[in-house]
């Protein structure tokens, strides 16, 4: 769908049939003789200048430099005036070529066939759409029918694209756009920015001269690519990082996505004729060497941008290979359950259909945190040119028709590589901007939502099963976005003695479906983890880490319009005799002792702790609220806590590890006169008896 516009070759000092009388050749006949010789010089650079255009890639930038210079001798001249719109309009300064362009038409309409398309699609960046419409219309009729049967379809694509543009113009989203200052930008093109969920660490992408290797790829003009890190301080951003060799090599290293627990990074490696995936696994605070991800993933096609799902359970990948929608499509393979950190294993990709893939191209492909939200670039659907930014949800197994999600996020150029942080408040994209510090920079987007009052609503309710309910009131300033409805849970995990930081596995299950949702690790440095979840929903979370008894509990997260932070810290209790826990997801029958199938999780959990330390024995304790006699709560704490046991047993845990006793209500943790006090009073226990 790419109108090819050849570089013609030009003789400017020939008469060209139709030229306008104010179309000044460079001809000695057009200038005094003192003029002759630096006229031969302008002729002779103009022809080096075009034959810089014929190389491939055309090296515009040095070609333009030559055209001006030319400009400055001859202003009236109109291949001269193409040649530099045409020059602009390849550069990062695209609309700068609109008044050469106009200039070339004025001096002589027929100069160069291309013009009015150039011009055009100059108009199209510019956000003239109208003057866009009219020059490609008057392009279209200038076309011979076999030229019409090649360009036509491509021509109607841009007319459509400049439509969409009104329209999403007319109707911008409300959003901050901000630059994020000459601490991570430079005078040299930065792009691709990723974060991780809670916002401390920002990955990105740039062609600076400190490049792994020093080298400047010839194919186009650049330093090679390498990946940078900076981490906030505070609120600011430090001075990015090369982490050098073996992150980074000699070659082209672009990052493309990051895991969860920000341990395991997407890197896309490769050259002018392809490229792969790659993934870089940290392992103590070093990075280990890149390694290409398998078949189901990379083939002999180019694989350019990929995401991991939040849960870790797939990936999502763009490639060209045969048998897509369009060029370039989007595809997702799920991860096999039994991979080992930084050694991926996938089962087959699938294309992930018709109503995300186009017949144009996909790009960029990144899922949010809450698992169902895909963010992808696309020239296909509504774009209002080039790529555009959508989103599409999946509900049910079936992806929502995608939304662009807007104007001034989306512009007639090329907007790719889109990344929004765990909660879908801040997004994170590179554009250029003639206020900015180069080539391209990086931005973030505050999404502000519709136009209504700031919301600054009262405390509300964690609520815990068994659990005194907490009441959150470290809340954030809420910014009204409705259309994520999310919640970013949030919090340390540290030792409860100690209070030092742990770096542990946290997983959070839906209490619907009793299903994982979510698996990563909070950061080893500061303890602190984030997870953007839907409100309006019941979740369970299970916290473990080796040498130290795993923590569990439920919580409900009341519906929400508007975006807001939980802040919840978790202690961690070491594995030593005398050790004791809540289960606080074990359920059973009212007044029964038969266990409820949303008890298997926690059992499970339990189970694994007891694999994990073969020499660990325990006591299963149960206890009750005081409502009825005291022999009949006796007697129904026993039989829970002897159903666990059985349990552990049937599983294969060996009899002489496990004790179980029934306590009644001789052990309350609460006051029994409330009904808040009974339900935390109402619990299962387990106490390390040996290590």
């Amino acid at each position: 769908m790419k109108i090819y516009i050849p570089i013609l070759t030009a003789l400017f000092f020939l008469v060209v049939s139709g030229f306008a009388q104010n179309n000044i050749e460079f001809d000695k006949d057009n200038f005094p003789e003192e003029k002759h010789k630096e006229m031969k010089e302008v002729v002779k650079s103009l022809k080096d200048a075009e034959k810089l255009l014929e190389e491939e890639p055309p090296r515009y930038s040095e070609a333009l430099e030559i055209f001006l210079k030319a400009n400055e001798f001859n202003p009236e001249n109109a291949l001269v005036n193409y040649y530099i719109g045409l020059c602009y309009l390849y550069t990062i300064q695209k609309t700068k070529s609109i008044p050469f362009l106009e200039k070339s038409l004025q001096l002589n309409e027929s100069a160069m066939p291309q013009t009015r398309y150039l011009l055009a699609r100059a108009y199209h960046l510019n956000y003239e759409f109208d003057k866009a419409i009219d020059m490609y219309t008057k392009y279209r009729h200038q076309l011979t029918p076999f030229e019409l049967t090649e360009q036509g379809a491509a021509i109607e694509k841009r007319m459509e694209e400049c439509e969409n543009g009104k329209k999403l113009v007319r109707n911008p989203i409300r959003v901050f756009v901000d630059n994020l200052g000459n601490i991570l930008n430079t005078k040299y093109p930065e792009y691709n920015p990723i974060v991780n969920p809670d916002e401390t660490i920002l990955m990105f992408t740039s062609c600076r001269d400190n490049t792994t290797g020093g080298d400047i790829d010839p194919n186009y003009g650049e330093y090679y690519e390498d990946i940078y890190i900076s981490r906030k301080d505070g609120e600011v951003w430090t001075k990015p990082e090369n982490p050098g060799k073996p992150f980074n090599d000699d070659s082209h290293d672009a990052i493309v996505g990051l895991s969860p627990d920000g341990k395991n990074v997407l890197i896309y490696k490769g050259d002018k004729g392809g490229g792969d995936i790659f993934v870089c696994h940290i392992v103590d605070n070093e990075w280990e060497k890149p390694k290409d991800l398998p078949k189901e993933i990379n083939s002999k096609s180019h694989e350019s941008s990929a995401s991991f799902s939040p849960d870790m359970k797939g990936l999502y990948f763009v490639s060209d290979k045969e048998g897509g929608y369009g060029r370039r499509d989007i595809y997702y393979a799920a991860i096999n359950p039994d991979s080992k950190e930084g050694k991926f294993e996938f089962e087959d990709a699938v294309n992930v259909g018709s109503v995300i893939n186009t017949p144009y191209d996909e790009e960029g492909v990144f899922m949010q945190a809450d698992n169902k939200t895909l963010y992808f670039s696309s020239k296909g659907h509504n774009s209002m040119g080039g790529y555009d930014i959508f989103k599409s949800t999946l509900e049910n197994g079936e992806w929502s028709e995608p939304v662009n999600i807007g104007y001034p996020v989306n512009t007639p150029d090329d907007d790719v590589f889109f990344s929004v942080n765990s909660t879908g408040k801040h997004g994170y994209y590179s554009t250029f901007e003639q206020e900015g510090f180069g080539k391209r920079d990086l931005y973030m987007i505050t999404f502000l939502g519709p136009e209504k009052p700031m919301s600054h609503k009262s405390d509300y309710e964690l609520l815990a099963f068994e659990a005194k309910p907490v009441n959150e009131t470290n809340l954030k300033d809420e910014i009204e976005i409705k259309e994520f409805a999310l919640v970013a849970f949030r919090g340390k995990i540290m030792d409860m003695v100690t209070r030092s930081p742990l770096g542990v596995i946290v997983e959070i299950y839906s209490n619907e479906t009793h299903q994982m949702i979510a698996s990563f690790e909070s950061n080893e440095r500061t303890g602190e983890y984030v997870v953007s979840l839907p409100s309006g929903k019941s979740y369970g979370i299970a916290v473990k880490g080796k040498e130290y008894l795993f923590h569990s509990e439920n919580f409900t997260i009341p519906p929400a319009t508007v975006f807001k932070e939980i802040e919840k810290d978790i202690l961690l209790k070491k594995v030593k005799v005398g050790s004791k826990i809540v289960l606080k997801n074990i359920f059973f029958e009212f007044n029964k002792a038969t266990l409820k199938p949303e008890s298997i999780p926690e059992l499970e959990r339990l189970i694994k702790l007891l694999n994990d330390v073969p020499t660990m024995k325990i006591e299963i304790s149960g206890h009750t609220d005081n409502v009825g006699s005291e022999l009949y709560n006796q007697e129904l704490s026993e039989k829970r806590a002897q159903a666990v046991v059985e349990y552990l047993m049937d599983k294969g845990v060996e009899q002489d590890r496990l004790t179980y006793k029934g306590y009644g209500f001789s052990q309350p943790v609460a006051n029994n006169d409330t009904e808040e006090g009974r339900a935390m009073n109402r619990r299962t226990e387990f106490k390390v008896t040996s290590k």
